[in-house]
């Protein structure tokens, strides 16, 4: 059986490839027939715009609890509970078996951090039947989960590391994350692709090397496989990636793995989670872990950030039977809040990243460089029409918004110029976007320092119950969730799971019902996200012709929204063309439009500016400057949403231009005034040790003919600058 297991899995690696000889190149390479891609099955609920006559029927998806709400939930949890502590503590000395009046308002779980694993942690748990509470102190996705290579990965450096060092646990860690890779793909196919990946064959003998590297990952997948890996002669290369150097250049080896919106994954984790059920309240800071009289956690004193910024103040109590830490580079900041004197057990590592213009890469094809000048690996990817080069990894400090430096970001166009074309300029002044994402490595308490870091992820539980899950990478989220729900009920046995009904209407459609059973067992690895149910690849038609939205918006809200886009299209004012047409653009460069703001201020719980422009859109991320010119958009939207008074829309803005610091904006414009962005003063300011501008796509000559623009200050345009050194 074992010997049929091993060798269909090795004809499911090769024998489903052709191979096929390249005329005059002397070489091969395999192309595979899949069976099965992600997401390009048709959609489970038809568009709305089906039926008789092509008649639109609106769907009527389920209502998100408001904000408000979902904090009286909070506070409901715990009433007198915590008053009455001591008396319950007494009747379990005494053996009587009196029910406190409160146990029922009290969750299950209380999961601190709104990232990838948070999130993830709380749609696992709610689908089992537990009563979940989820509270961020920032936004979901604020820290190291928006901040990703956006890949979802198997690790190809962790396989050679794994054959090489003959490490078992690098060789485990490839094998589950192939098959969560699978997994993320089929759950949330609008979010994520699959992606074909180029790594470039220097000399003839290395091409057997990658060749064999790269069908190995292909086996070790089996069945999760998406495509399979295959050679390019030099020729084939150079035509799919016209920009790479073709001094030295043999061929190229290509492999398939995975790519995602990272941010607006994880506020659809959040978001599916509330839909089964779970309290989600970002912008919520746990100030206080609570504990009965036996010194065993019972939830955790909170303060309402939103309030705050508002001019008031709201801290309340929440009751949890556990309590679990899902905080990532904050894990040791709650971990003291329940012993201060525990040993830290993270050690951070800055990941930096910068964006590029589209130009740089092919929208279909990345590239990774495993020899990089230093022994690193360096990704280059296309990513939201824009090219995304990184990462570094290097020890650092944790800080809620980290900088990218200087010396960080200048390796890696250092890199990048190595394997482009010598006559395509890589400028510091090309840099859109830079930011800094804190990778949190972990060590095992239990080990030394020299041995005890972990490299995938690692669930700890402290005397008093804290439960922390910690480490890890977006592509094993799921796991990690699961792990750490079935770590909490162990620990916590008065926590039981039960089975529950799929959510009505998560499809918008009446009458449909997700086609799992939820059984009180993990069943995440078959829980579609919300946008899943009614998405397909040609779901922008429909748009389209329903609408009149612009065919590259319509693209976009469909791939980040999946079918509720239907909602976020309506949500968008006509804009002044002649004909009927939505979706006015908060930025020219980009096709974000008015629909979204108001969307993620009603259903996605964004509650400040840095909420929309970063995380539910993109735009910061994708460049920094585009995102200042829109933040008056932004802010007039929200300010009609959420009813803000002039003093919160000064704070808005302060905090704003703060955080676009932390994602490259040049210094010179960190102090501009809203007047002097609407007056479209922001490309008057060059930065001289920068270089950035908004209009990354026009030729120099025009730059040199605009009056915003001399030859003699711009340091894109000058001939002696440093950018162009």
């Amino acid at each position: 059986m074992a010997g049929r297991t091993i060798g269909s899995r090795l004809l499911r690696a090769a024998g489903y490839a052709s191979v096929v000889g390249v005329a005059g190149a002397g070489g091969v390479y395999f192309i595979y027939r899949p069976r099965d891609i992600p997401g390009t099955e048709a959609a489970s609920v038809p568009p709305p715009t089906y039926g008789e006559g092509g008649v639109y029927r609106a769907q009527h998806f389920p209502r998100e609890k408001s904000r408000a709400e979902q904090i009286a939930d909070l506070k409901a949890s715990a009433g007198t509970a915590f008053k009455q502590a001591a008396n319950k503590v007494s009747n379990a000395i005494a053996g009587t078996e009196q029910q406190d009046e409160n146990d029922d308002n009290a969750y299950d779980l209380l999961i601190i951090g709104g990232g990838a694993t948070g999130t993830g942690v709380a749609l696992d748990a709610a689908s089992r039947g537990l009563k979940v509470a989820l509270v961020e102190r920032d936004d979901f996705a604020a820290g190291t989960s928006s901040k990703s290579t956006k890949l979802v990965h198997g690790g190809v450096r962790y396989l050679e590391k794994a054959v090489w060092q003959l490490d078992y646990n690098q060789y485990k860690l490839v094998r589950e994350a192939l098959r969560e890779r699978r997994y993320f793909l089929d759950t949330a196919p609008h979010l994520s692709s699959w992606l074909p990946i180029m790594i470039p064959v220097q000399k003839w003998w290395q091409a057997p090397y990658f060749w064999a590297g790269t069908k190995f990952y292909d086996f070790l997948a089996g069945s999760e496989n998406i495509e399979s890996s295959y050679f390019l002669t030099r020729s084939k290369a150079l035509d799919a990636f016209p920009m790479l150097k073709k001094e030295g250049l043999f061929g190229a080896l290509v492999y398939y793995d995975g790519a995602h919106n990272d941010s607006r994954m994880n506020t659809s984790i959040a978001m599916t989670a509330a839909l089964y059920g779970a309290t989600i309240v970002n912008h919520a800071e746990v100030t206080a872990l609570e504990k009965d009289a036996n010194g065993k956690l019972c939830g955790a004193t909170v303060s309402d950030k939103i309030a705050e910024a508002n001019g008031g103040k709201d801290e309340f109590k929440i009751r949890a039977k556990g309590v679990i830490n899902a905080t990532g580079p904050f894990t040791d900041g709650i971990r003291k809040l329940d012993d201060p004197s525990v040993q830290e057990i993270v050690a951070p590592s800055s990941g930096v990243h910068v964006i590029l213009p589209g130009y740089y890469s092919p929208s279909d094809m990345g590239l990774i460089d495993p020899n990089t000048s230093d022994g690193r690996v360096i990704f280059f990817l296309p990513w939201e029409g824009n090219t995304i080069a990184g990462t570094t990894d290097a020890p650092c400090d944790i800080a809620q918004n980290p900088i990218a430096g200087e010396e960080e970001i200048n390796w890696i166009l250092s890199e990048v110029k190595n394997y482009l074309q010598p006559d395509i300029k890589v400028r510091r002044g090309d840099v859109l976007a830079a930011w800094s994402g804190i990778r949190p490595l972990v060590r095992d308490p239990k080990k030394s320092k020299s041995e005890g870091l972990v490299r995938n992820h690692l669930v700890t539980t402290s005397p008093s119950g804290l439960v922390t899950i910690s480490g890890g990478k977006w592509t094993t989220y799921r796991q990690m969730a699961e792990e750490a729900v079935d770590e909490a009920l162990k620990v916590f046995p008065t926590i039981k799971t039960k089975p529950v009904p799929a959510p009505p209407l998560v499809s918008g459609v009446d009458g449909f019902r997700e086609d799992i059973v939820l059984d009180g067992t993990c069943k995440t690895h078959n829980v579609r996200l919300i946008g899943a149910h009614g998405y397909s690849k040609t779901l922008f038609i429909n748009l389209v012709q329903h609408f009149g939205i612009d065919t590259e918006v319509a693209k976009h809200l469909c791939s980040s929204y999946g079918d509720r886009a239907w909602t976020v299209a309506s949500l968008c004012e006509p804009t002044e063309q002649r004909f009927p047409v939505r979706g006015k653009r908060i930025s020219e460069l980009y096709p974000y439009v008015d629909g979204e703001v108001r969307y993620a201020c009603r259903h996605e719980y964004a509650e400040n500016a840095v909420d929309v422009f970063a995380r539910r859109t993109r735009l910061a991320f994708l460049n920094a400057q585009a995102a200042l010119e829109a933040l008056p958009t932004i802010l007039d939207i929200m300010t009609e949403e959420k009813k803000w008074s002039k003093a919160r829309q000064d704070k808005e803005w302060k905090d704003a231009i703060s955080f676009l610091g932390s994602m490259g904006l040049p210094k010179g414009k960190l102090g501009l005034t809203r007047q002097q962005v609407e007056k479209g003063e922001v490309g008057k300011y060059v930065d001289e040790e920068y270089g950035m501008y908004a209009r990354h796509d026009r030729p120099e000559e025009t730059l040199a003919s605009d009056s915003n623009f001399t030859s003699g200050t711009n340091p894109m345009i000058s001939d002696d600058s440093p950018a162009n050194a």
